[in-house]
């Protein structure tokens, strides 16, 4: 990375003209400064086509409008944040903002003001292009030299069909602005301090609130970009196959670079952070540390999520033997999470409760584990008391999206107490998970681990697995895994 500094001059030739970038100040000499300001061509784009979502967006956004009629609504971007001293993470802007304008530029505002006729109009508060008549492209860390070329707001009007302003003079009119107004909060510091005698802690999470249950059912654009993540992360699964033997050789580090390389080429990123998990890592639900050994006789427990370029992600998992072959133990276990995933997609229709899904996948789990003399029957009683949660740990699915645990803050009336409807995806994923130190089984199950996980999506008649390209029962991993190493 290169060194963010300023164009050295020599110290007698140097007449201050004054900037900031990361933290520290800078001076160039007058000459300097008024050659950066000329010959440059103009770049400025006049025939951009709209974002494939526009007609979505502005749906979205008259659906929100309609709502909240009367107030002002303000949806931020967010802002970069820290990493070390003065390196920045990559930045996300948050689903709210996204699903509501297909921007994705840090510092953006999406702001709603309600017009005295009804309705609202809609702004995008937008940084500009950086100024090269007083050297912020050059002298600012987060010019355009240093970070690259933002679009400038007649080309933001474009792409997204909606009006652009400076967003550097937003928070003084929303200091000065009048009447209700709600904020998505968590995003953006400024404009809180903005408006903090303007906004209630309840009437925001409202704003939230219905932001997420906006987002249960998906349309057409979104499911397309659901499918597209899924086959990327399809095609990184394969990838991981042909180089398990690479693996072997140094750690689950190499699986998850793996797949990143698959998530950067054909996405915007991974969606989450890719757990890599062989051997008994495979019982940690979040194993993301991804630094153990991948060895032969062991289950390896993929999961992981390609991001579509506009933030759509995927979320699959496929456990499979690390040598290609299961054991006997390691298929009866396989097996029996088949069993109850099957059961679990079967149970997702349009007009089922939500959670049938996870009642049906976790029965079966259930029979399984009094079955093999793990767990005391009768089943019924086992399931009251949720004795089998010991080994099956967690839900058995969720709402997939902009956010891989999409819709978070919809209220439970709508999301787990809910019934489910066509154009909704959701994961089904269960599990069985044993413990290396877990003394009330066998040994030989201790360290095990296995969740399967496909993408569903909710249809007028039933529902389809987006992720069907990648194989589930035992044997068709085998030969899937024989077919890639071939």
């Amino acid at each position: 990375m290169a060194e963010q500094q300023s164009p050295e001059t020599p110290e007698d030739e140097q007449q201050p003209i004054e900037g900031r970038k990361n933290g520290l100040e800078t001076s160039v000499s007058d000459e300097l400064a008024e050659n950066m300001k000329t010959g440059w061509a103009d770049t400025e784009r006049r025939d951009l086509e709209p974002i494939a979502q526009a007609p979505h967006t502005a749906r979205r956004r008259a659906a929100l409008s309609a709502r909240f009629p009367g107030e002002r609504l303000v949806v931020p971007a967010g802002n970069l944040k820290t990493r070390s001293n003065d390196t920045e993470y990559p930045f996300r802007a948050s689903v709210e903002y996204a699903y509501l304008t297909g921007d994705q530029t840090q510092d953006g505002v999406l702001v709603l003001e309600p017009r005295a006729e009804g309705g609202h109009e809609a702004t995008l508060y937008l940084l500009p292009r950086s100024d090269r008549e007083n050297g912020e492209f050059w002298l600012d860390g987060q010019g355009e030299l240093w970070v690259g070329r933002r679009n400038s707001l007649a080309e933001g009007e474009q792409l997204y069909g909606i009006p652009c302003a400076d967003v550097r003079e937003l928070p003084g009119k929303l200091r000065e602005a009048t009447g209700p107004v709600r904020i998505v909060r968590g995003h953006d510091a400024g404009l809180e301090r903005a408006l903090t005698d303007k906004v209630t802690a309840e009437r925001d999470e409202q704003l939230r609130g219905y932001l997420s249950e906006a987002r249960l059912v998906k349309d057409e654009f979104e499911v397309g970009e659901l499918q597209k993540a899924v086959d990327s992360t399809v095609r990184g699964f394969e990838d991981v196959v042909r180089v398990l033997d690479r693996a072997e050789a140094t750690s689950e580090r190499y699986i998850e670079g793996t797949f990143f390389l698959r998530a950067r080429v054909e996405g915007n990123d991974i969606g989450y952070g890719s757990i890599c998990a062989s051997g008994p890592h495979a019982t940690t639900l979040h194993w993301v540390r991804n630094d153990g050994p991948v060895n032969s006789g062991d289950l390896l427990l993929l999961d992981a999520g390609v991001e579509t370029h506009s933030l759509y992600t995927a979320d699959v998992t496929r456990t499979m033997p690390v040598n290609g072959t299961f054991t006997e133990l390691q298929r009866k276990i396989y097996d029996a999470v088949y069993e109850a995933q099957e059961a679990g997609i079967a149970a997702v229709k349009p007009g089922a409760k939500y959670l049938d899904f996870h009642h049906a996948a976790q029965r079966v789990l259930a029979e399984k584990l009094v079955e093999w003399g793990l767990l005391d029957g009768p089943v019924e009683k086992a399931l009251e008391l949720g004795l089998q949660r010991r080994w099956t740990l967690h839900g058995t699915g969720h709402m997939l999206g902009l956010d891989v645990h999409d819709c978070a803050a919809a209220r439970r009336e709508f999301y787990a107490e809910g019934t489910l409807e066509p154009g909704m995806c959701l994961t089904v994923e269960p599990g069985l998970y044993f413990q290396p130190d877990d003394l009330t089984v066998p040994e030989e199950y201790r360290g095990i681990g296995v969740r399967i996980e496909d993408d569903i999506l909710v249809t007028e008649d039933g529902n389809r697995n987006l992720s069907a390209g990648l194989p589930r029962t035992s044997a068709d991993v085998e030969a899937w895994m024989a077919r890639l190493r071939g």
